[in-house]
This record gives C-alpha cells, structure tokens and sequence, in this order.
C-alpha cells in the first residue's frame, strides 16, 4: 500500500491539530486525491473546516459526524476506506485522572471499536498515534494509551486472510498543539509572570511537519504490529521559558499530579525487542518470527544495546534558546520575534 493519489483515507479526530495539518498536506501533495473523510464529533469544528475546504472545490473530502465509540458509525464512514489514521483521543492529563471512564471509552473501547470495524470492511491500512505518555505510564490518560497501543499491535494476530495491517507511531509533545506549554507561555507572556513546574524538567518536541513525514513513511513502509519512534529533539523546561519570555520571571509550582520530569518514549524494557533505522526507532512485538522478517524487509536495521532507552533527559540532542525561538516563529506564531534577548 503506497499512499498516491488514488489512497481513500479517513482521519478521526480529523478537526484537531493533526488531522487539519495532515489534510492539508495530502491536498497540498495530491490535490486529485480520491477521498479523504474527515471523522469526528464536533459539528463546529467541521463546519469551520468546510468554510476552508469548500464541496464546490474539495468534491473529494467527506465530513462524517460521529464517535469512535460508536462502532456501527465508524464501519459506515469507512466504506471504501483504505487507509485509517487513527488520531481521536482524549488527551488532558488532569481532566483523565478526574473522568477515568470516559477516557476508557474513548482511548480504549474506542480502539477496539476501530479495530472490529476496519476488519470488518476493506481497510488496508491502520496507524494509530500514540503519545510518549504511554510509555511506562504513571497517569491514567498514559495508560489508556498504552492499553490502545497493545490493542492495535495484537489487532495483527487477528487478520486472518484479510490483508489489512495495524502499526503505531509515538510521538513526543507537538510543538504548538492545544493545551500544551508552548501556547500557555505566549499568552501568559503578557502576565510576567511564567510557572516552571520543575527547573529540571525537559521534554521530548515534534513539529507538525515532522509528525506528517513519520506517518506518510508508516502508510508507505509499515510492517504491522511495530511502533515507530521517531528520533528528536528534547528541550529544557527552562530554556523555553527563555526562549519566550526572557523578561518574565519565573514562579516554581511543583510537579503536577501525573506529570514525569522526563518523557520517556522507550523503556529499557522495550530494549529487548527495539531496533534502529536511519530516522526512527522501531519496537517489534517479543516474536522471533516477526523480527526476522522485519530484517529481511529492513536489512539496514541495527539492534539497540542492552538496556537502552529513550527519555528527553538523556536525549543526545537538545535544542538551545534560539533554536526554539526559531521553530516558535516557523511553526506556531508568525509574530512571534526572533531578536528577543
């Protein structure tokens, strides 16, 4: 399966930052692609995005109301359907550790429900974005993530003839995306005042364009069962305080409930069966088999060492102040200035 401009895709959480960034490179890349449906619950959301993406102009783009936890609405809207990009979760570390359940029916019950359904109808391609969160998880959103990661790797073992596989990119904090710390500082730059949770904390980042490329290369190159780590940068808490607000001071308040000090994206217990590639990191299911036949497929993949792992306080790559200055400007905010000092 080689995405082109014949692939008939479905995105659910399609209206949030990703599905919008990603709907707009596909176009961008394919403008004759055949079809493209956009899945998800918020009717204003997909109403803002046909003013952008109009019928008259985008005949190929279908906008389907609906949840993941609703399996038969799911099996309707991928009808014809190629490949899924599974982007719908809910994702606020607090809000899940206040509203458990619905984080369960919607990150976990709503993977199962993707999973029946795309075996269900002719879907050739499944790939699931994780978060670093899921990795050795100590909140609970973490671990409904972690638990749909599991659902997505075993969903292979259930295929039989059908030729459809599912894979799972996890991925760092995407620079900019709602309720992350990037945007808070810009506006609570006019306060003066920024809070640091913890002066040592760092974290793993990702551009959107950096997401794109991962999941196009897991469409064109996924083996099924594998989850794709991609190799980024990390930044420090503080040098992003820096970075935005150098004149604001800055206010301690405590690592949060649920919250690391360092993201971790590869455990030294996932070592055993992690693998390196140019640009990514790749950990296979525990079967001999299956890892053969990946590096039969992949010839050029390298084991990791014994007890390695992947956390962005170790990370062999940090970006300084001005790096981050200059990704702010090109990623996020346009008025965003590059002479802060």
């Amino acid at each position: 399966m080689i995405l082109n401009s014949s692939s008939r895709l479905l995105l659910t959480g399609g209206t949030g930052s990703f599905g919008k960034y990603f709907l707009e490179k596909i176009l961008n890349k394919f403008p004759s692609i055949e079809r493209i449906v956009i899945y998800s619950r918020d009717e204003l959301k997909q109403w803002e995005l046909q003013q952008k993406y109009p019928p008259s102009q985008y005949p190929q783009i279908r906008f389907f109301i609906g949840d993941v936890r609703d399996k038969e609405r799911l099996k309707r809207a991928l009808e014809g359907i190629d490949i899924v990009i599974h982007a719908a979760a809910l994702k606020q570390v607090s809000t899940a550790e206040y509203n458990p359940m619905e984080f369960v029916r919607t990150n976990v019950i709503g993977a199962e429900n993707l999973i029946q359904a795309s075996l269900d109808t002719s879907v050739k391609r499944v790939i699931a974005l994780s978060t670093d969160k899921a990795c050795a998880p100590v909140n609970l959103y973490g671990a409904t993530k972690l638990c749909s990661d599991k659902l997505f790797i075993a969903a292979n073992n259930i295929v039989g003839s059908r030729d459809v596989k599912y894979s799972v990119v996890r991925y760092g904090n995407v620079m900019g995306s709602r309720g992350s710390v990037i945007p808070l500082y810009l506006d609570l730059a006019k306060s003066g005042k920024l809070p640091i949770t913890d002066i040592s904390m760092t974290r793993f980042n990702i551009t959107l364009q950096n997401c794109f490329d991962m999941v196009a290369w897991t469409i064109n190159n996924c083996f099924g069962g594998e989850i794709l780590v991609p190799k980024i940068p990390s930044y420090r808490i503080l040098d992003l305080a820096e970075a935005i607000a150098p004149e604001c001071s800055k206010e301690i308040i405590g690592v949060r409930p649920g919250e690391k000090i360092h993201e971790e994206m590869i455990s030294t217990a996932d070592s055993a069966t992690t693998y390196e590639l140019d640009n990514y990191y790749v950990i296979l299911p525990n079967n001999d088999s299956i890892i053969r036949e990946y590096l039969q497929v992949f010839p050029n993949c390298k084991k990791v060492n014994s007890g390695f792992s992947y956390n962005s306080g170790e990370n062999n790559v940090f970006l300084s102040v001005e790096e981050i200055r200059t990704l702010i400007k090109d990623n996020l905010n346009p008025s965003f200035m590059l002479n802060k000092t």
